[in-house]
C-alpha cells in the first residue's frame, strides 16, 4: 500500500521537470511589465541572491526588571507524586473549543493547570484560576527542577476583559507544581508566547506583544525570577514570530513588519495571502543569537512563509521549519544554509517533531492563519523528504511532542481540549486524554520523580532535558 504514493511522488516530479524543460514565453503571449517584475524575483535563488542582513551588527542585548507584583498561598498539594513517577503537565486556556459536537464537559471561566500520569495516560488533578486571573494562554512552561510552571497573566491594573487579546502585553504567573495554584505574579515586560528550558538552567521566552521597555526574546532565570538578558524585534530587524534553541544558539523566527502589528505582522501576512488580498509576501527568516554576546552571528532565509516553529536533529545538522502562510515544510543545513528539500504539508502547519530514530518527521496540520480547521498529521521521510502518510487527528493541532520513553507522539488540540496520542512507530493512535474543561490545550511538559523523590523535567516544547534524549539512545523508560 505504501508504493503507490511514492510512485505518484516520483510521476508528478517528473512531469514538472518535463515542464521546466520545455518552458518558454511564445513571442505572441502578452508580458506586461508587472509580469517581467514577477518574473525577476519569483525563483528562490533570487532570495539568497539579494539577501542583505536584517539585524544590527554588534551585540544588541538588552535588559530588563522583573517585578514581582503580588505573591499568594500555594494551599495543599493536589496529588502525591511517586517515586519513579513520571507525570505531564497542560496549561489550558477558557477559549470554547470548535464546535463539532455537544460536550458534556464544563466550560471554563479561566485558566486551568492540569496534571496527569504519563504512563495511564490518566488526569490525576487539576485547578481553574479566579475568572480575574485569566490571560490568554499559548504554552506550558516549567522550572528544570520542576518545582515550578508557568503562565501568562492578565496585564496589572487593567480591565481583565480588554486586556486579554495576544496584541497586549500581559504579566507571568509562577505556580506550585504540586498545589497547581499560584506562588507569584510578575511584570515580565510583555504577554508570553512560548517557553522552553534553555540549557536546563534558564527558560527562554518570547512574546506576543511587550511593553516599550519589555524584551520580545528573554532568558529567564527560574531560581532568582529575573530576566538574564533578552533581544528586541527592532536590533533583529523584523517581528519575531517565536524562538527555539538546539541547546547552544537561540533561533528566532523572524517575520516582515508592515503587513500589521509588529508582533502580528507575520500572522496577519499569511492570512491575507490565503484569502487573496496579497499575491506575495516578503522573504521570512532565521535569526541565529549568541546568548553569551547577544549577537546575531547568522541570518537563513527560508523558502515559504511565516514559520512557526523549529525542529533541530539531534546531531545539530538540520533544522525544521513549518511554514503556515505556505503550507510547506523546510529541512535546512545548519552549516551552509542550504535547503535540503521542502515540501508541501498539510493546511496551516504549526510544530514539527523527529521521531526517536530520525527517520520521520511529524507535522501538526493545525490550520494555522487558515481558519484553525486543519485536523491532520503528516508524517515525511526524513532523508528524502517523501511523504509517508497522513493522519487524522483533531481540530487545531499545534504541538507534537515525541514521549521521553521515544515510542509515542502526543498532539494537543486546541480546538477539541484533548491531546491525541500515537504510536510512533506503527503510527496508530492509542488513546485520547480529554482535559476536564472545555478550555484550549497549549504545549506539554513532561517530570520524572527519582527514587528520591526528587524532581526533573526531561520533556518540553524545546526538546528533552536533564539526562534524557531518546535521539541519542537515552530514553526514560516507563
Amino acid at each position: 500500500m505504501q508504493a503507490q504514493p511514492a510512485i505518484v511522488t516520483v510521476t508528478v516530479a517528473a512531469l514538472i521537470l518535463l515542464a521546466e524543460a520545455g518552458a518558454q514565453t511564445p513571442a505572441d503571449f502578452v508580458i506586461t511589465e508587472r509580469d517581467r517584475m514577477v518574473q525577476e524575483i519569483e525563483s528562490w535563488e533570487s532570495v539568497l541572491e539579494d539577501w542583505e542582513r536584517r539585524a544590527r551588527i554588534g551585540s544588541i542585548g538588552s535588559e530588563y526588571e522583573v517585578e514581582v507584583i503580588a505573591t499568594f498561598d500555594p494551599g495543599e498539594a493536589r496529588f502525591e507524586p511517586q517515586p519513579g513517577g513520571v507525570y505531564f503537565y497542560e496549561n489550558v486556556d477558557r477559549q470554547s473549543p470548535f464546535a463539532h459536537a455537544p460536550d458534556p464537559r464544563p466550560e471554563s471561566k479561566s485558566s486551568v493547570i492540569v496534571v496527569g500520569d504519563a504512563r495511564s495516560k490518566e488526569i490525576i488533578a487539576h485547578y481553574e484560576f479566579a475568572p480575574e486571573m485569566f490571560a490568554s494562554v499559548h504554552t506550558t512552561a516549567m522550572s528544570p527542577d520542576g518545582r515550578y510552571l508557568y503562565i501568562v497573566g492578565p496585564r496589572p491594573g487593567e480591565s481583565n476583559e480588554e486586556y486579554q487579546a495576544l496584541g497586549t502585553p500581559g504579566t507571568l504567573i509562577k505556580v506550585d507544581a504540586l498545589t497547581l495554584q499560584p506562588v507569584s505574579q510578575m511584570t515580565v515586560g510583555g504577554r508570553i508566547h512560548h517557553g522552553q528550558i534553555f540549557q536546563d538552567r534558564y527558560i527562554l521566552f518570547d512574546t506576543f506583544a511587550r511593553e516599550e521597555d519589555g524584551l520580545d526574546i528573554s532568558l529567564f532565570d527560574p531560581v532568582t525570577d529575573e530576566i538574564v538578558g533578552g533581544v528586541r524585534d527592532e536590533d533583529l530587524g523584523g517581528g519575531t514570530a517565536t524562538a527555539f534553541t538546539d541547546g547552544e544558539y537561540i533561533y528566532a523566527l523572524m517575520e516582515p513588519a508592515g503587513y500589521g502589528p509588529l508582533s502580528m505582522s507575520g500572522y496577519v501576512a499569511a492570512t491575507n495571502l490565503g484569502r487573496g488580498r496579497v499575491v506575495a509576501l516578503r522573504p521570512f527568516w532565521v535569526a541565529k543569537i549568541d546568548p553569551q554576546t547577544w549577537e546575531v552571528v547568522r541570518e537563513y532565509p527560508y523558502p515559504g512563509y511565516r514559520g512557526d516553529w523549529i525542529e533541530f536533529d539531534a546531531a545539530r545538522e538540520h533544522m525544521f521549519i513549518p511554514s503556515a502562510g505556505s503550507g510547506s515544510l523546510s529541512k535546512i543545513n545548519l552549516d551552509t544554509g542550504e535547503v535540503v528539500w521542502h515540501q508541501p504539508t498539510g493546511v496551516g502547519p504549526y510544530g514539527a517533531e523527529l521521531t526517536a530514530d530520525e527517520s520521520e518527521v511529524w507535522v501538526a496540520d493545525k490550520g494555522e492563519a487558515a481558519g484553525f480547521f486543519g485536523r491532520t498529521i503528516t508524517v515525511f521521510d526524513n532523508e528524502s523528504g517523501r511523504h509517508l502518510e497522513t493522519l487524522f487527528a483533531g481540530y487545531s493541532i499545534d504541538h507534537v511532542l515525541l514521549s521521553p520513553n521515544g515510542r509515542e507522539m502526543w498532539a494537543t488540540s486546541n480546538r477539541e481540549s484533548r491531546i491525541y496520542v500515537f504510536d510512533a512507530e506503527t503510527r496508530q493512535r492509542m488513546t485520547l486524554i480529554d482535559m476536564p474543561t472545555t478550555g484550549g490545550a497549549h504545549g506539554l511538559v513532561w517530570v520524572h520523580y527519582d527514587e528520591d523523590g526528587n524532581s526533573r523535567v526531561v520533556a518540553d516544547q524545546g526538546g528533552f532535558h536533564n539526562g534524557i534524549n531518546p535521539r541519542l539512545g537515552r530514553p526514560l523508560e516507563y
